[in-house]
């Protein structure tokens, strides 16, 4: 997911798509722990989609933190 889409939602969106791509990502690594998918790709942007949530979320902490 590219950023400019994420910098678009507020933290309670940011933080349900965190849960959610979360989510996926444990049943991936499921998935491939037992053998039935070969998704290694998704699962590495999965991470990086995850990544990039935290890091907005972070940004927006930072940023209300100055503002005080």
């Amino acid at each position: 997911m590219k950023m400019d889409k994420l910098r678009e939602w507020g933290a309670a969106e940011l933080k349900v798509k965190e849960k959610e791509f979360s989510d996926q990502l444990f049943r991936l690594k499921f998935q491939m722990a037992s053998g039935q998918t070969d998704t290694l790709e998704k699962i590495r942007v999965l991470r990086k989609d995850i990544a990039r949530v935290k890091t907005l979320l972070r940004q927006g902490e930072q940023a209300q933190k100055q503002t005080k």
